[in-house]
């Protein structure tokens, strides 16, 4: 759905209603570690033993939590930077039923004043090239208190279908987040061709490339080993005996024990793919949805049990919470989904329900992924002759960076309480 695939009717949608309601708090005990720590340079057989530990930053004014992690978009274009604009002239993707498909609008969208988003942000339709625009959102970020950019990547030369390469941006953006006290970590996205040995190779080919940077994301588990975490988007499209040959000890290109060992994190759409996520090897599951009951993983109400069979089997769960959804100015049939931010109490039932299970870490969909209409980013009022765009009102701009502050500061110290 990120990746802007057309949706189909296999793809975990559910009768259940968009519910709202609040989980009660369950009493497992979390694992006995320090919280906020991002670990930054050196690995368990890997570059170097002086690993650093980075603690939030002090006072309550400059804290950034590390067990709050943003996805992040690299994939925008603008003529000033990129001789045309990219993705703000998203197409309209058409529904695969063509009777459906007919009575909606085709073609794409015309920026600078017609963009694929229902919201417009403050920096109006930007270049993810653009050092200002990466600079400004590692601001924004770091004002939200979020300590892990987790951002979506392709291999060098690849791209999503709407998109141009973004690979070469990512030095920029890691030391820009290292200016701002931010680690990055990795969303895979799947791309034609990716396989379990595809992915061995871009595992290796970014831990040798960024493994060094101080910027580098590292997690501590439970056992104390402190690795580079991955989140593989849709990685059901691999089969389970495949992903187990490069995650499993006895894998023919396992990664286990090796330089280039991590914590790779699986998408849950289905409730099957718990099984199969077990049995791929991987160390946990995440959610990413932002749309409450569009799957069986982004449903608050199944949180609970997901994160009960991750205890029980000793894998991360990893809910992601987000402000809304709203994509019909890229899927113009796909109303249904849509959920209401009313006027951030959404985030805030949202964050709630992830907060009620007592994860480690809690994502966020998303920073930036406007088409979704899932980011959190900076939006402005804005009318144009064609269209009236949706804003934060009555709120400021930055309302929802404000409430994942908030909520940041709360789960650490939900964290504490947990420990005692």
């Amino acid at each position: 759905m990120m990746g802007l695939r057309t949706l189909k009717p296999t793809d975990g949608f559910s009768d259940l209603a968009p519910g709202m309601e609040l989980m009660p708090l369950v009493g497992e005990r979390m694992d006995q570690r320090p919280n906020h720590v991002a670990e930054s340079a050196g690995q368990n057989g890997g570059g170097g033993s002086d690993t650093k530990i980075v603690f939030s930053n002090s006072g309550p004014d400059h804290s950034i939590f590390y067990d709050i992690h943003i996805f992040y978009y690299l994939w925008y274009g603008s003529p000033q930077m990129d001789s045309s604009y990219i993705h703000w002239d998203h197409v309209l993707v058409p529904h695969w039923d063509p009777k459906i498909a007919a009575s909606h609008p085709k073609g794409r969208h015309n920026p600078p004043d017609d963009i694929a988003s229902s919201y417009y942000p403050e920096l109006g339709p930007y270049s993810s090239r653009d050092p200002d625009v990466i600079e400004s959102h590692m601001a924004q970020i770091e004002a939200a208190a979020a300590g892990v950019v987790v951002l979506s990547w392709y291999p060098p030369g690849v791209a999503d279908e709407h998109g141009k390469p973004t690979e070469d941006l990512v030095p920029a953006v890691m030391d820009a987040a290292h200016r701002h006290s931010i680690k990055v970590a990795f969303h895979l996205q799947p791309y034609k061709g990716r396989t379990d040995l595809s992915v061995h190779d871009n595992i290796k080919y970014i831990i040798d490339k960024y493994g060094k940077h101080g910027a580098f994301y590292r997690f501590r588990s439970s056992t104390g080993k402190i690795l580079p975490l991955f989140y593989v988007y849709d990685s059901y499209l691999t089969p389970p005996e495949a992903w187990a040959e490069l995650l499993t000890i006895s894998g023919s290109h396992s990664l286990r024990g090796t330089p280039y060992d991590g914590i790779f994190i699986a998408l849950i759409v289905e409730e099957r793919h718990k099984q199969d996520i077990l049995a791929g090897g991987f160390d946990g599951m995440y959610t990413y949805f932002a749309s409450n009951g569009f799957s069986f993983g982004s449903s608050h109400q199944n949180w609970k049990a997901i994160k009960a069979f991750c205890d029980k089997n000793n894998l991360l769960f990893v809910p992601s919470a987000g402000p809304g959804y709203m994509d019909t100015a890229v899927r113009p049939w796909n109303n249904h989904n849509t959920r209401n931010r009313v006027n951030g109490r959404y985030y805030e039932t949202s964050l709630q329900a992830a907060m009620s299970i007592r994860p480690d870490i809690i994502t966020v969909t998303s920073f930036n992924e406007w088409h979704e209409g899932t980011q959190i980013e900076r939006a402005v009022p804005k009318k144009t002759v064609a269209r009236l765009y949706l804003d934060y009102k009555p709120h400021q701009p930055d309302h929802y960076l404000e409430l994942t502050r908030k909520w940041a500061e709360h789960f650490s110290k939900e964290k504490e309480q947990w420990l005692m």
